[in-house]
């Protein structure tokens, strides 16, 4: 069985390898600015220029935090005219500005320099003071938007790639530049960034964008980063530790939210997996064995109107039911623990006392719609093997009805439940939205759709990540129990 198993994990990796690089790529291509999510905005009335550049050192820290100062795999295939450090740019939209313009001129070297340049122009009116005494013919407000609007030109121009709109930005650059006195110590660096513009539009060269190359990066990489961390100083590593990095809502260790949460789903997954087949699998078998029976039909008829009962409606039915002082006030109607904890000092069996009432109603919430899938999956395979003839001749042997259905016929017939079963551990990770809304369980379910009302990535990367791992895990396991229950299947 040990070489059977390491044998069928030796397989998994590849998969596993796949799972991790798709959510990288997700995380990697997912909407939004992971930085600026992370930055909190300045408040207070403070020099603007100076908030300015501590918004920026702010982000440059979470950049190394977040590793989005790193390339992004071990290699890219990109071409001549792009180069090997554009990565470095971390804003999206000044980085599509720039390959835009690396694919319309090809000259690399020339916007370089233009974009060092508009830089610099964008820096040193984030560094600028005013000096009120100076420029008392106008008005401070006037100053203030002024300048304002020279930031937001120069801002919008790092993000700008068509030539007809970068020529506007800097038409309305040079009208104000003209129009107000004291913006004339920034006419020098905006008159080197007209002239890189220049630049590029002399010195073409597309040519350079249809030849490819490779370029190379180590291990020093997002990717590698993502599965093997940093050393411990940012990242612990996702093969190794298990850290799926930082929430972008809250900052706290996505880990650390997993484990948090996971518990409880784990706990309602498994407990109504567990009750689902103790029930379902007798009624299945006893149907089996009493085909066209009265208890047949009648079992058929209950639990497919179980089963199309939505788990929302007959939860709110329960609550109002069972949890209403109007009516029975005789279990909680949310939680899984009374508001104020456990008290102080209370044994493992004295929380499990107290927790019993709140687990009722979720418990069968999560449990009553499996009752008519599995005792039907399980009353077709029971009917496929009481027509076998090793069954036969156990009763032409003298065996009892009860020993022929129960010892020689539900072993064979297990195999489609047992099929089913490996869809439980990925099933845990995601909980059940709807009943953990209602009922107010801290699982994942509710974190889950928490993480994606606010796009959350990491978190929803987390979980897509676990859920294709313990999908595999479910795999294992069934695979396994083929082998115990049906000797005819081999480890082989």
């Amino acid at each position: 069985m040990l070489q059977y198993i390491l044998k069928r994990i030796f397989i998994f990796i590849p998969t596993l390898i796949a799972i991790t690089l798709l959510g990288f790529i997700i995380s990697v291509n997912a909407p939004g600015d992971a930085v600026g999510r992370m930055v909190s905005s300045v408040q207070g009335n403070g020099d603007m220029g100076a908030q300015s550049v501590g918004i920026e050192i702010k982000k440059k820290e979470w950049r190394e935090k977040l590793g989005l100062d790193l390339p992004i795999f071990y290699f890219s295939l990109t071409s001549l005219s792009r180069p090997d450090t554009l990565y470095k740019i971390y804003d999206k939209n000044e980085k599509e500005a720039l390959d835009r313009l690396i694919d319309k001129y090809g000259n690399w070297e020339q916007i370089e320099m233009y974009h060092n340049s508009l830089t610099k122009f964008y820096l040193n009116q984030e560094r600028f003071t005013i000096d009120t005494n100076k420029i008392k013919q106008y008005d401070k407000n006037a100053v203030l938007e002024a300048l304002n609007q020279l930031k937001f030109e120069a801002s919008a121009l790092k993000a700008s790639y068509e030539k007809v709109v970068i020529n506007a930005k800097m038409e309305k650059v040079s009208n104000l530049l003209n129009t107000y006195s004291f913006l004339t110590p920034f006419k020098s660096d905006f008159e080197k960034v007209k002239q890189n513009y220049s630049s590029i539009e002399k010195n073409v060269s597309v040519w350079k964008n249809y030849i490819p190359r490779i370029a190379f990066y180590g291990y020093k990489n997002q990717y590698h980063r993502w599965l093997f961390g940093d050393g411990g100083k940012f990242s612990k590593g996702l093969l190794l530790h298990g850290d799926f990095g930082i929430s972008y809502v809250t900052r706290q260790p996505i880990s650390d939210v997993i484990y948090s949460k996971i518990g409880w789903s784990l706990f309602f997954s498994m407990l109504s997996v567990i009750l689902a087949y103790l029930i379902s699998i007798p009624i299945g078998v006893k149907a089996a064995a009493k085909r066209g029976s009265r208890f047949d039909k009648s079992s058929s008829i209950i639990l497919f109107m179980l089963y199309s009962m939505p788990s929302f409606w007959l939860a709110t039915l329960l609550i109002m039911t069972f949890a209403n002082t109007d009516v029975f006030s005789w279990l909680p109607a949310s939680g899984v623990k009374p508001a104020l904890g456990y008290p102080d000092g209370a044994s493992f069996l004295e929380m499990v006392k107290i927790s019993v009432p709140y687990i009722i109603l979720p418990a069968i919430c999560y449990t009553y719609s499996s009752f008519a899938f599995l005792s039907r999956t399980m009353r077709v395979a029971m009917l496929d093997v009481v027509g076998q003839d090793y069954i036969r001749t156990a009763r032409a042997k003298g065996l009892s009805e009860k020993k022929v259905i129960w010892k020689h016929g539900l072993k064979n017939a297990l195999l489609p439940i047992i099929t089913i079963f490996a869809n439980v551990f990925p099933a845990a990770i995601g909980g059940s939205v709807i009943i953990e809304s209602i009922f107010t369980i801290p699982g994942m379910g509710s974190e889950s759709i928490y993480a994606i009302q606010n796009n959350d990535y990491p978190m929803i990367i987390a979980v897509l990540t676990i859920t294709g791992f313990l999908t595999l895990v479910g795999y294992l396991i069934s695979d396994i129990l083929y082998a115990i229950v049906d000797p005819r299947i081999s480890y082989k």
